[in-house]
């Protein structure tokens, strides 16, 4: 922050006004830094937080009206409310767009002065040029919403906005940030500004999933009471499932379940489930038709995870050769499906722990956790030992919950793994277990309990001394008190 004031500084100090609004509009542009740098200022203030030549140097440079852009800026975080208010001036008086998101701020400034001054400013700005403020204004504004003085900004935000033609508010809504973009679109739908192929176009398009949920509701809801079918089906087709979800709901609605229920092996759960809905209305069973689907040379994981879904443990049989299938995807689905139908066979899964593809392994393991009583007792050590970043993940999760002992010898190992989120997450258990074990015996859960043998405490020792660089001093420290205290015959 001190660096930055330095810079925009030296761009004020050079005398050329479009190398400081330049300046300016960089810091701006970056979400969230404005807030970041006038809290940096109010946090002395200013004496105390920016050095001192800094706050020398806005104050020599601002002069007024007559100042550039940079130490309009500036002064308005300056500590002294008179200088504020008057960079609040001089800010109304030449309105730079760059300088518009420190007007916003003081807005909800803890001077009445400076606050009343601001507001004044910026609905006579707002209300004289929305086109020109507006985009200047509302990314700050909407981050300004959450403070305690920050509704006025966005009252009249609002107000320019319902006020501002067709071209601005379209402009804003297809730029800016999502939270810029989900006001706008908000606002749209409550006045009414968009038509159904507004919504139709960004229910298919629009990158923000929030709008494209929005859209496809109210597109839907308008063919259902129109009964447009072309767009129900046009939706039902799209690429999104929370877009496709919505339009069959509301084909459902108009009565057209056979059209529903040919989604039953849907990607999407909720899709679905909406298919099994319409199914069970036709009369349709939904768990033989995903046992037939499951079944063929080629079956689609919509149906294997359709039959975890409907089925039973009964039909794990009809999952398991798909547990060999030559396709990562499917054998991925059959594991995640025989743990859904809480039908998992240890002597099945346990080969899958080592497949090539780290989705299954990934599946596999899940599904055996619960399970690690029947597992080979030096399978997960031998998986933590493993080449593959993803085999010695395996083996940490396997060992997880096995008691105190196990937990820490792992976490211990992991702390030492040359993948750095893996070391990341052992360090982190360790320096948990090290906490919870130097914590007052006042406090309503137990300590954790290290049984060991000597040979195992020895070796614990050892691998302390192994993480000590990587555990740092403190948990280090925790660590060698509890080991030395559990000692065994100490």
């Amino acid at each position: 922050m001190d660096r930055l004031v330095e810079v925009l500084l030296e761009a004020e100090a050079a005398g050329d006004e479009a190398a400081a609004r330049s300046a300016l509009a960089m810091v701006t542009g970056v979400a969230g830094l404005v807030t970041r740098l006038d809290a940096h200022a109010r946090q002395g203030p200013w004496s105390g937080t920016f050095p001192e030549a800094a706050v020398r140097g806005v104050r020599v440079c601002f002069s007024g009206v007559t100042s550039g852009p940079a130490a309009m800026a500036l002064a308005s975080m300056d500590g002294d409310g008179r200088l504020r208010e008057r960079a609040v001036a001089a800010m109304v008086a030449r309105p730079w767009p760059e300088v518009m998101p420190f007007l916003v701020l003081r807005t909800a400034d803890w001077v009445k002065p400076v606050r009343d001054r601001a507001r004044a400013g910026l609905a006579v700005l707002l209300g004289d040029g929305p086109g020109a403020y507006l985009p200047a204004v509302l990314p700050m504004v909407l981050r300004l919403d959450a403070r305690v003085r920050g509704g006025f900004a966005v009252t009249q935000v609002r107000a320019a906005l319902l006020s501002s033609s067709p071209e601005v508010w379209r402009g804003l809504f297809g730029s800016g940030g999502r939270r810029q973009r989900r006001f706008v679109f908000d606002i749209a739908v409550s006045q009414g500004w968009l038509r159904l192929p507004d919504y139709v176009t960004s229910a298919e398009t629009d990158p923000d999933v929030g709008i494209r949920v929005r859209a496809a509701e109210v597109a839907c809801r308008e063919a259902v009471w129109t009964r447009r079918l072309d767009v129900l089906r046009r939706l039902a087709r799209s690429r999104r499932p929370e877009v496709r979800v919505v339009a069959l709901t509301g084909l459902a609605r108009v009565g057209h379940d056979s059209e529903v229920a040919v989604h039953l092996d849907d990607d999407a759960p909720l899709v679905r489930a909406v298919a099994r809905d319409a199914a069970r209305r036709l009369g349709i069973d939904a768990r033989e038709h995903y046992r037939t689907a499951v079944s063929a040379a080629e079956p689609l994981l919509g149906a294997i995870t359709g039959l975890a879904e409907s089925g039973s443990a009964a039909d794990a049989p009809l999952l398991r050769p798909l547990l060999r299938h030559p396709l990562v995807k499917v054998r991925a689905q059959a594991v995640r499906g025989l743990r859904v139908l809480d039908a998992p066979v240890v002597g099945e899964l346990v080969p899958l722990v080592r497949d090539p593809s780290p989705t299954v392994v990934r599946e596999a393991t899940a599904a055996l956790r619960p399970l690690a009583g029947a597992v080979p007792p030096g399978l997960p050590w031998e998986l933590l030992a493993d080449g593959r970043v993803e085999l010695r993940r395996a083996g940490y999760r396997l060992l997880r919950g096995r008691g105190v002992d196990v937990e820490l010898r792992a976490a211990l190992l992991l702390a030492l793994d040359p993948d750095p989120r893996l070391a990341g997450r052992g360090k982190a258990d360790v320096t948990r277990l090290a906490r919870d074990a130097e914590r007052t015996s006042w406090r309503r859960s137990p300590r954790p309990q290290l049984l060991v043998t000597a040979p195992q405490h020895t070796e614990l020792v050892a691998l302390a001394a192994r993480a000590a660089t990587v555990l740092g001093e403190d948990t280090s420290r925790k660590l060698a008190t509890w080991l030395a205290r559990t000692r065994p015959g100490g």
